[in-house]
Protein backbone atom coordinates (compact mmCIF):
# COMPACT_ATOMS: atom_id res chain seq x y z
CA UNK A 1 0.00 0.00 0.00
CA UNK A 2 1.32 2.89 -1.09
CA UNK A 3 2.44 5.86 1.73
CA UNK A 4 -0.48 8.36 3.31
CA UNK A 5 -0.97 11.38 1.44
CA UNK A 6 0.30 13.26 4.52
CA UNK A 7 -2.21 15.91 5.10
CA UNK A 8 -4.85 13.20 7.29
CA UNK A 9 -5.37 14.66 10.77
CA UNK A 10 -6.68 12.55 13.57
CA UNK A 11 -9.59 13.59 12.98
CA UNK A 12 -9.59 11.94 8.92
CA UNK A 13 -7.99 9.03 10.08
CA UNK A 14 -10.86 8.13 12.75
CA UNK A 15 -13.25 8.73 10.25
CA UNK A 16 -11.54 6.46 8.05
CA UNK A 17 -10.68 3.66 10.22
CA UNK A 18 -14.50 4.04 10.97
CA UNK A 19 -15.25 3.41 7.01
CA UNK A 20 -12.88 0.61 6.72
CA UNK A 21 -15.20 -1.58 9.06
CA UNK A 22 -18.34 -0.95 7.02
CA UNK A 23 -18.31 -2.35 3.45
CA UNK A 24 -15.69 -0.46 0.87
CA UNK A 25 -17.31 -0.14 -2.70
CA UNK A 26 -15.23 -1.78 -4.97
CA UNK A 27 -15.32 0.93 -7.87
CA UNK A 28 -16.77 4.68 -7.04
CA UNK A 29 -18.04 6.78 -10.56
CA UNK A 30 -17.66 10.17 -10.42
CA UNK A 31 -19.56 12.96 -12.19
CA UNK A 32 -17.56 15.62 -12.07
CA UNK A 33 -19.49 18.80 -12.27
CA UNK A 34 -19.19 22.31 -11.27
CA UNK A 35 -15.73 23.62 -12.18
CA UNK A 36 -17.42 25.87 -14.76
CA UNK A 37 -19.94 27.24 -12.10
CA UNK A 38 -16.85 27.12 -9.42
CA UNK A 39 -14.97 29.67 -11.26
CA UNK A 40 -17.50 32.06 -11.86
CA UNK A 41 -18.08 32.13 -8.17
CA UNK A 42 -14.79 33.42 -7.83
CA UNK A 43 -15.16 35.73 -10.84
CA UNK A 44 -12.42 33.54 -13.03
CA UNK A 45 -12.00 32.23 -16.75
CA UNK A 46 -13.66 28.66 -16.81
CA UNK A 47 -10.70 27.10 -17.44
CA UNK A 48 -9.37 28.16 -13.95
CA UNK A 49 -12.30 25.87 -12.67
CA UNK A 50 -11.01 23.04 -14.60
CA UNK A 51 -7.59 23.39 -13.07
CA UNK A 52 -9.09 23.65 -9.97
CA UNK A 53 -11.01 20.24 -10.49
CA UNK A 54 -7.84 18.45 -12.12
CA UNK A 55 -6.55 19.06 -8.42
CA UNK A 56 -9.27 17.55 -6.53
CA UNK A 57 -8.42 14.23 -9.12
CA UNK A 58 -5.43 14.53 -7.47
CA UNK A 59 -6.82 14.71 -3.83
CA UNK A 60 -9.47 11.83 -4.94
CA UNK A 61 -7.15 9.58 -5.47
CA UNK A 62 -5.01 9.98 -2.41
CA UNK A 63 -8.38 9.41 -0.73
CA UNK A 64 -8.99 6.36 -2.47
CA UNK A 65 -5.79 4.95 -1.14
CA UNK A 66 -6.29 5.65 2.15
CA UNK A 67 -9.74 4.17 2.29
CA UNK A 68 -7.84 0.52 -0.03
CA UNK A 69 -11.35 1.42 -2.92
CA UNK A 70 -9.85 -0.69 -5.86
CA UNK A 71 -11.41 1.41 -8.54
CA UNK A 72 -12.61 4.26 -9.56
CA UNK A 73 -14.13 6.04 -12.91
CA UNK A 74 -13.83 9.42 -13.50
CA UNK A 75 -16.05 11.25 -16.27
CA UNK A 76 -13.18 13.48 -17.57
CA UNK A 77 -14.37 14.06 -21.37
CA UNK A 78 -17.89 13.11 -22.94
CA UNK A 79 -19.01 12.34 -26.50
CA UNK A 80 -21.10 15.33 -25.66
CA UNK A 81 -18.66 17.83 -24.82
CA UNK A 82 -17.25 18.34 -28.46
CA UNK A 83 -20.27 20.84 -28.30
CA UNK A 84 -18.20 23.18 -26.09
CA UNK A 85 -16.04 25.98 -27.80
CA UNK A 86 -13.39 25.08 -29.62
CA UNK A 87 -11.05 27.10 -27.84
CA UNK A 88 -11.89 25.47 -23.94
CA UNK A 89 -11.90 21.99 -25.22
CA UNK A 90 -8.25 22.74 -26.53
CA UNK A 91 -7.63 24.03 -23.08
CA UNK A 92 -9.06 20.90 -21.68
CA UNK A 93 -6.42 18.81 -23.82
CA UNK A 94 -3.54 20.78 -22.89
CA UNK A 95 -5.06 20.55 -19.45
CA UNK A 96 -5.38 16.71 -19.65
CA UNK A 97 -1.75 16.99 -21.30
CA UNK A 98 -0.05 18.77 -18.29
CA UNK A 99 -1.82 16.81 -15.65
CA UNK A 100 -0.27 13.32 -16.95
CA UNK A 101 2.69 14.82 -17.34
CA UNK A 102 2.81 16.10 -13.98
CA UNK A 103 1.12 13.12 -12.08
CA UNK A 104 2.67 10.04 -13.76
CA UNK A 105 5.61 10.05 -11.76
CA UNK A 106 3.49 10.35 -8.31
CA UNK A 107 0.92 7.76 -9.85
CA UNK A 108 3.95 4.91 -10.44
CA UNK A 109 5.20 5.86 -6.75
CA UNK A 110 2.15 5.50 -5.35
CA UNK A 111 1.17 2.73 -6.95
CA UNK A 112 -1.87 3.77 -9.08
CA UNK A 113 -2.59 2.29 -12.33
CA UNK A 114 -4.11 4.56 -15.19
CA UNK A 115 -6.32 3.45 -17.67
CA UNK A 116 -9.02 5.55 -20.19
CA UNK A 117 -12.55 4.65 -21.30
CA UNK A 118 -13.25 5.98 -24.57
CA UNK A 119 -12.31 6.42 -28.22
CA UNK A 120 -9.01 8.46 -27.99
CA UNK A 121 -8.26 8.14 -31.84
CA UNK A 122 -10.55 11.54 -31.89
CA UNK A 123 -8.09 13.10 -29.00
CA UNK A 124 -5.03 15.15 -30.26
CA UNK A 125 -2.18 13.29 -31.32
CA UNK A 126 -0.20 14.32 -28.30
CA UNK A 127 -3.21 13.35 -25.60
CA UNK A 128 -3.23 10.00 -27.26
CA UNK A 129 0.91 9.41 -27.04
CA UNK A 130 0.28 10.82 -23.36
CA UNK A 131 -2.16 8.39 -22.57
CA UNK A 132 -0.33 5.26 -24.21
CA UNK A 133 2.48 5.94 -22.14
CA UNK A 134 0.61 6.49 -19.29
CA UNK A 135 -1.38 3.26 -19.64
CA UNK A 136 2.16 1.50 -20.10
CA UNK A 137 4.13 2.75 -17.25
CA UNK A 138 1.35 2.06 -15.42
CA UNK A 139 0.36 -1.28 -16.07
CA UNK A 140 1.65 -3.56 -13.48
CA UNK A 141 0.71 -1.04 -10.55
CA UNK A 142 -1.95 -2.76 -8.26
CA UNK A 143 -3.04 -0.38 -5.39
CA UNK A 144 -5.52 1.59 -7.21
CA UNK A 145 -7.03 1.90 -10.73
CA UNK A 146 -8.25 5.29 -11.93
CA UNK A 147 -10.31 4.98 -15.10
CA UNK A 148 -10.31 8.20 -17.52
CA UNK A 149 -13.39 7.87 -18.80
CA UNK A 150 -12.04 10.38 -22.22
CA UNK A 151 -14.51 10.67 -25.38
CA UNK A 152 -16.75 8.46 -23.19
CA UNK A 153 -20.80 8.06 -23.61
CA UNK A 154 -22.63 4.59 -22.49
CA UNK A 155 -24.76 4.72 -25.43
CA UNK A 156 -22.11 4.83 -27.89
CA UNK A 157 -19.86 2.43 -25.80
CA UNK A 158 -23.45 0.03 -25.92
CA UNK A 159 -24.12 0.05 -29.57
CA UNK A 160 -20.10 -0.51 -30.42
CA UNK A 161 -20.12 -3.64 -27.91
CA UNK A 162 -23.53 -5.26 -29.96
CA UNK A 163 -21.67 -4.35 -33.01
CA UNK A 164 -18.26 -5.92 -31.68
CA UNK A 165 -20.57 -9.05 -30.50
CA UNK A 166 -21.92 -9.64 -34.06
CA UNK A 167 -18.66 -9.32 -36.12
CA UNK A 168 -17.30 -11.85 -33.78
CA UNK A 169 -20.11 -14.30 -33.51
CA UNK A 170 -19.79 -13.69 -37.53
CA UNK A 171 -15.87 -14.91 -37.72
CA UNK A 172 -15.29 -17.81 -40.13
CA UNK A 173 -18.46 -17.16 -41.73
CA UNK A 174 -19.02 -16.50 -45.62
CA UNK A 175 -20.49 -15.58 -48.55
CA UNK A 176 -20.58 -19.06 -49.69
CA UNK A 177 -22.11 -20.10 -45.97
CA UNK A 178 -26.14 -20.45 -46.23
CA UNK A 179 -27.87 -18.48 -43.31
CA UNK A 180 -30.05 -20.51 -42.15
CA UNK A 181 -26.95 -22.87 -40.98
CA UNK A 182 -25.64 -19.84 -38.53
CA UNK A 183 -29.19 -18.41 -37.30
CA UNK A 184 -29.34 -19.69 -34.24
CA UNK A 185 -25.89 -18.80 -33.42
CA UNK A 186 -26.15 -15.38 -34.86
CA UNK A 187 -29.48 -14.82 -32.73
CA UNK A 188 -28.82 -16.61 -29.66
CA UNK A 189 -29.23 -14.15 -26.84
CA UNK A 190 -25.93 -13.00 -25.18
CA UNK A 191 -25.38 -14.27 -21.87
CA UNK A 192 -24.53 -10.81 -19.52
CA UNK A 193 -20.88 -12.43 -19.21
CA UNK A 194 -20.21 -12.97 -23.38
CA UNK A 195 -21.77 -9.41 -23.77
CA UNK A 196 -19.85 -7.22 -21.28
CA UNK A 197 -16.40 -8.40 -22.79
CA UNK A 198 -16.97 -6.00 -25.46
CA UNK A 199 -17.23 -2.74 -23.15
CA UNK A 200 -14.65 -0.73 -22.56
CA UNK A 201 -15.14 -1.60 -18.59
CA UNK A 202 -14.54 -5.76 -19.54
CA UNK A 203 -12.29 -6.16 -16.81
CA UNK A 204 -14.00 -3.81 -13.80
CA UNK A 205 -16.37 -4.61 -11.61
CA UNK A 206 -19.67 -3.09 -11.85
CA UNK A 207 -19.87 0.23 -10.34
CA UNK A 208 -21.34 0.23 -6.09
CA UNK A 209 -21.53 3.86 -6.01
CA UNK A 210 -22.02 6.80 -7.98
CA UNK A 211 -21.41 10.28 -7.10
CA UNK A 212 -22.43 13.21 -8.60
CA UNK A 213 -21.49 16.82 -7.37
CA UNK A 214 -22.83 20.71 -8.28
CA UNK A 215 -26.64 20.10 -7.44
CA UNK A 216 -27.06 17.71 -10.88
CA UNK A 217 -29.64 14.70 -10.48
CA UNK A 218 -28.85 12.76 -13.91
CA UNK A 219 -26.31 10.37 -15.13
CA UNK A 220 -25.48 11.91 -18.50
CA UNK A 221 -24.95 8.55 -20.32
CA UNK A 222 -22.04 7.49 -17.98
CA UNK A 223 -21.67 4.21 -17.28
CA UNK A 224 -25.46 3.17 -17.93
CA UNK A 225 -24.97 -0.56 -17.97
CA UNK A 226 -22.05 -0.82 -15.25
CA UNK A 227 -24.27 1.51 -12.61
CA UNK A 228 -27.22 -1.00 -12.98
CA UNK A 229 -26.99 -1.14 -9.30
CA UNK A 230 -25.27 1.16 -8.01
CA UNK A 231 -26.16 3.41 -5.33
CA UNK A 232 -26.28 7.03 -6.35
CA UNK A 233 -25.21 9.62 -4.20
CA UNK A 234 -25.99 13.38 -4.95
CA UNK A 235 -24.35 16.38 -3.61
CA UNK A 236 -24.86 20.14 -4.17
CA UNK A 237 -21.16 20.73 -3.67
CA UNK A 238 -18.87 21.91 -6.86
CA UNK A 239 -16.32 19.64 -7.85
CA UNK A 240 -13.50 21.67 -6.95
CA UNK A 241 -14.62 21.84 -3.54
CA UNK A 242 -14.98 18.09 -3.21
CA UNK A 243 -12.60 17.34 -0.60
CA UNK A 244 -11.77 14.46 1.45
CA UNK A 245 -14.48 14.70 4.02
CA UNK A 246 -17.06 14.70 1.38
CA UNK A 247 -15.75 11.59 0.05
CA UNK A 248 -16.22 10.30 3.68
CA UNK A 249 -19.69 11.33 3.91
CA UNK A 250 -20.39 9.65 0.64
CA UNK A 251 -19.03 6.28 1.52
CA UNK A 252 -20.99 6.74 4.73
CA UNK A 253 -24.02 7.39 3.22
CA UNK A 254 -23.10 3.84 0.83
CA UNK A 255 -22.79 1.99 4.16
CA UNK A 256 -26.15 3.14 5.51
CA UNK A 257 -27.95 1.38 2.07
CA UNK A 258 -29.81 -1.33 2.16
CA UNK A 259 -28.31 -3.04 -1.33
CA UNK A 260 -31.19 -5.86 -1.95
CA UNK A 261 -30.49 -6.44 -5.90
CA UNK A 262 -34.04 -7.04 -6.59
CA UNK A 263 -34.67 -9.04 -3.43
CA UNK A 264 -35.62 -9.25 -0.10
CA UNK A 265 -32.78 -8.12 3.10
Amino acid sequence: MAEPSGHSSSSSIEIISKIKTGTIPKHIGVIMDGNGRWAALQSKPRIEGHKAGAETVNSMMDACLELEIPVVSLYAFSTENWRRPSFEIKALFDLLNLYITDKLPKMIQNGIRFIVSGDISKLPKKSQQLIEDGIEQTKKNKNLLTNFCLNYGSQDEILQAVQLLIEKRLEGFNEKDHIKDHYKKLTRKPKSKEFEKFLYTSKLPPVDLMIRTSGEHRVSNFLLYQAAYAEFYFTDVLWPDFDDVELYKSIIEFQKRDRRYGGLS
